[in-house]
């Protein structure tokens, strides 16, 4: 009995990528979900990057901002693309072939990297293998994406929704983004941070994290691919985590009347 149970609901799953190497990379995903959070509200081991990035020393090279945010994305956009591409071009029996999932993933890090070059202003230095480091994750995240994402049906509750999920993730985050480079037109000389207003900066400190996780979510949905789900999970992991570390951060360096204790981290009234 508890044979069959176990069967009808690995049944109900979506696919997962099999044998031994689907094994070790769906295992180090669980990991990854169940240990990048506690990672990311540890002030020793958060992502030393934006307002976390150490002091500059001689045993860490640090680059500019800019141009450590461009080697976090970079790879991930060249990776999509080029399969994409070469799946358009070739008739290269191993390549992916073209899915929605895989074409919501070019256009995220496309995002990403318009944003790095025209939206957002920096200030500071960026650990140099740190950006690479992220980069080559993200790189290897979308690669795993449009390797195992199934095609999308056009009609389906899925796809539909997944597609909607990802519109309004991209939308939202964008204008959280927006507001946040606006803020360094409008400081006081004398201060270095402002603290973020508009949109749903007054109920969260990260809605820009909050709206790229529902972005994931929209990716995952249109996948219909199990390993896909746990992009997003260990996304959300890690964005949640370290949502913590920037509303404590915020805590720190503004007073009540500008940053009130009861502000959740990245869900509105919830967390």
């Amino acid at each position: 009995m508890l044979s069959s149970l176990a069967t009808s609901l690995t049944s109900q799953l979506p696919p997962v990528i099999p044998g031994v190497g689907g094994a070790l990379i769906t295992g180090f995903q669980v990991i990854a979900t169940l240990t990048s959070f506690s990672a990311e509200t540890n002030p020793q081991t958060t992502s030393q990057y934006s307002k976390f990035a150490p002091e500059e020393s001689k045993a860490t090279k640090m680059i500019a901002s800019r141009d450590g945010m461009t080697l976090i994305y970079l790879p991930a956009f060249i990776v999509s693309s080029t399969l994409y591409c070469l799946a358009e071009v070739t008739d290269i029996s191993f390549l992916p072939e073209h899915t929605l999932a895989g074409q919501f993933v070019i256009v995220h890090f496309l995002k990403r990297l318009l944003e790095v070059l025209f939206l957002h202003k920096y200030s500071g230095k960026v650990s140099q293998n740190l950006s690479l480091g992220i980069g080559f994750y993200y790189a290897l995240s979308s690669a795993l994406i449009c390797s195992v994402a199934l095609p999308a049906e056009l009609g389906s509750t899925a796809t539909t929704v997944g597609s909607a999920l990802f519109l309004i993730g991209q939308g939202g985050n964008l204008y959280h983004h927006y507001l946040l480079s606006k803020l360094r037109d409008t400081k006081k000389t004398d201060e270095k941070y402002v603290a973020p207003k508009g949109g749903l900066f007054g109920f969260v400190a990260t809605p820009h994290y909050l709206f790229e996780l529902i972005g994931w979510l929209g990716i995952a949905a249109v996948a219909q691919q199990l390993n896909v789900f746990l992009v997003f999970t260990s996304m959300s992991s890690y964005l949640t985590g370290r949502a913590v570390s920037q509303n404590a951060w915020n805590r720190s360096k503004f007073s009540v009347g500008d940053w009130p204790a009861s502000r959740k981290n990245i869900v509105p009234f919830m967390f």
